[in-house]
């Protein structure tokens, strides 16, 4: 939708060929239905949030940042409001403003959107595109095309990979997809009964499985925030970062520090003080002011005390298991839930292909690409939909360049 409306308003005669019954489905659902539009961190470290070429946004994401999105939404009457970490949305909440505010300015510009109509191949004549069939049937002429087919994530959006067969079929390689910001599937049967339980300010730690180097083996990943157990592992926003770094196949361990902000000698002190003050209760009474309830029983039975031993009977190495278990309590990653719980997916058309100041394919003159369908992803807070309206943006705008979109 931001490709058709760069374009139309560059002068193009454009139209949109959905497969879908209305437009903005996966839209719909991101950010748990709120859609975070974007996130107004500063452009220069707009790039480190990108896990995948970077570089290759420069011009996009420069030529069409945060603030332009901004102003676009609300010159066009859905009004935005900023939250923590910098993440924007829609003032109502609702993702269905943007995508009601996107359809209403594809009107004004006189795009015309064809519904139920997917595109099954992309027609190619002396090194340049020149038609399109939809429904394999109906060939239409065509001057340029942009590709905004999204990945393979939430395939009932539409999202089933075409834009990887259109790419493929004019020469270009599509490097290795798997899901992404995606939850964790644990091993360890005690995650299950901690389901809903929501941890803010923790911080984890993910290494390979049976990697050498002891502790101070460098971990795959690092983080601090908020984290959420489900029947299955874990999932949430510190989770799904964590996703990014994660590879099909690979075993990993999570390590969950409960409290990041103490160490181990202010930890230990602080269980002191309270086993100090509950000499006669029994352990499994003195732990509410150190962690959730629902996860005292895990704790206690990990940690091998007796829940009803009393606090004084309670040994020093008993004790430091217990702050150790606190500060490092392990789960083992055996994979992830898959394309159907990704937001997005990783890797796609290799970047290498595509000049970076058009969008345009190196390989086929009029084929241009937008957004998830290429190589290129961030972590969650409003980054990935930023870099959908900057590359569909330039897109647009250097398609329209020819006589007919």
């Amino acid at each position: 939708m931001m490709a058709a409306i760069s374009a139309a308003e560059c002068g193009a005669s454009v139209t949109i060929y959905e497969k879908n019954e209305k437009p903005g489905k996966k839209l719909f659902i991101t950010g748990k239905g709120r859609c975070n539009v974007t996130n107004t961190c500063e452009t220069d470290a707009f790039f480190s949030n990108v896990c995948h070429n970077a570089k290759f946004l420069y011009s996009a994401v420069y030529g069409y940042d945060h603030d332009a999105v901004q102003d676009f939404f609300e010159q066009n009457g859905c009004l935005l409001k900023e939250e923590r970490g910098g993440r924007v949305f829609p003032d109502s909440d609702h993702s269905s403003d943007i995508i009601r505010t996107l359809v209403n300015v594809l009107q004004k510009d006189h795009v015309q959107i064809c519904y139920g109509a997917q595109v099954t191949e992309i027609g190619r004549k002396d090194g340049a595109v020149c038609s399109i069939t939809v429904n394999h049937k109906q060939q239409i002429p065509v001057d340029a095309v942009i590709v905004c087919t999204g990945g393979l994530s939430y395939e009932s959006t539409g999202s089933t990979g075409d834009g990887y067969l259109f790419a493929e079929a004019a020469g270009h390689t599509v490097t290795e997809k798997s899901p992404s910001l995606v939850p964790f599937t644990v091993s360890e049967p005690w995650c299950s009964s901690l389901q809903g339980l929501s941890l803010k300010n923790v911080s984890i730690r993910m290494e390979r499985q049976g990697e050498k180097g002891g502790k101070k083996k460098k971990p795959v990943y690092e983080g601090f925030g908020e984290m959420l157990f489900t029947h299955f592992g874990v999932s949430g926003p510190l989770i799904l970062t964590a996703s990014t770094c994660y590879r099909a196949g690979e075993k990993m361990l999570l390590h969950l520090d409960l409290k990041p902000a103490l160490s181990v000698e202010q930890l230990d002190k602080r269980v002191l003080r309270d086993f100090e003050e509950g000499l006669n209760k029994n352990f499994g009474n003195i732990l509410g002011g150190l962690y959730p309830s629902k996860l005292i029983p895990v704790m206690t039975e990990l940690s091998g005390i007796d829940p009803e031993k009393k606090v004084n009977d309670i040994t020093k190495q008993e004790r430091q298991k217990l702050v150790e278990l606190t500060k490092d309590l392990t789960m083992t990653v055996t994979g992830t839930r898959g394309y159907n719980e990704a937001i997005i997916t990783r890797g796609g058309v290799n970047v290498r292909e595509i000049n970076a100041s058009t969008m345009e394919s190196r390989l086929c003159r009029g084929l241009f690409f937008a957004g998830e369908v290429m190589d290129v992803d961030a972590v969650t807070g409003g980054y990935n939909l930023q870099i959908a309206w900057s590359t569909g943006h330039l897109a647009g705008v250097c398609a329209a360049q020819e006589e007919t979109v």
